[in-house]
């Protein structure tokens, strides 16, 4: 392992393309200028988004998570799903119980049913889809493309990539009958450049990117908007368990981004929320960079 780059195995490999624990990124934020946000654990009264309905794949914790309690604070009706249907009821009831309006439904992103069965019960319970974020993945354990088995090869490439495919397939019918809508992919660091060890996580956030470019080619003229979010290392549940699987630490993958810390879910979210306001009605198939400066 000595031959391959120290960055590009360590920080944007298994570990920088997803998080670490919030006591982790408060070791790494020392030198960084910007304090990152609190979590959101109250409705903050905004009404940015009231009266939007809000669809949200995988946000039964991280980044999907705080995407659902940030739309929630600002006024918006989240419907979101995610496997783990304990967790995601607790989500709901979370965000239901500080003032906001969410609904949880059990979905396998991997399954066209669920995810039709997942739109239809949004536009069927609510009337509309106003905003999609499209977020649900996963990631791939350290092995090289020789070692790499088959079934995990498919198994991060039908989450990622083809869960990002069928969600839009199922969304963008409903935001033509309403004759406007906005979508939002989450993408990657790992859709800008190639990564030692993590092919299939790499590849599907390479095509999360391209999707998100033809699709905002195909519907830009007809009122609804495309583009995707590239986060770097950010504090989630999924880095913990490629952190624990690389044996590293919080100061190595903080020396490579140029704001010296860990990025937190909430500010992911803020930037999610931006690209859905009226601030950024222009910004159309577009992958916005949200690492930190790792990209810069």
């Amino acid at each position: 392992m000595s031959n391959i780059n120290r960055r590009r195995i360590i920080t944007t490999g298994a570990v920088g393309a997803v998080g670490l624990t919030a006591a982790v990124a408060t070791q790494s934020a020392k030198a960084n200028t910007q304090n990152p946000p609190e979590p959101q654990s109250v409705v903050s009264g905004g009404n940015r988004f009231a009266d939007k309905v809000v669809l949200i794949t995988g946000a039964t914790s991280g980044i999907g998570e705080s995407t659902a309690r940030a739309f929630a604070a600002e006024g918006a009706t989240v419907h979101f799903c995610g496997r783990r249907e304990a967790l995601g009821e607790q989500v709901a009831q979370s965000i239901q119980g500080a003032g906001g309006k969410a609904t949880y439904q059990r979905a396998d992103v991997r399954s066209e049913e669920d995810i039709k069965a997942f739109v239809d019960t949004c536009v069927s319970r609510y009337g509309a889809i106003d905003i999609a974020f499209n977020n649900a993945g996963v990631e791939s354990s350290p092995a090289t493309v020789a070692e790499r088995p088959l079934e995990e090869w498919m198994n991060v490439m039908t989450t990622n990539a083809t869960g990002v495919f069928l969600s839009m397939k199922h969304e963008l019918p409903q935001m033509l009958r309403q004759g406007s809508g906005i979508i939002v992919n989450n993408a990657s660091v790992s859709a800008h450049t190639g990564f030692a060890t993590i092919a299939p996580y790499s590849a599907s956030k390479h095509a999360v990117v391209s999707l998100t470019k033809v699709a905002a080619l195909e519907y830009a003229d007809k009122n609804i908007r495309v583009n995707s979010i590239a986060p770097g290392a950010v504090d989630t549940p999924m880095l913990r368990r490629a952190m624990a699987a690389w044996n590293t630490n919080a100061e190595t993958i903080a020396q490579d981004y140029p704001i010296q810390r860990i990025v937190m879910p909430e500010e992911i979210a803020r930037s999610v929320l931006f690209l859905c306001s009226d601030e950024a009605t222009c910004i159309v198939g577009t992958d916005l960079d949200a690492t930190g400066g790792y990209l810069a």
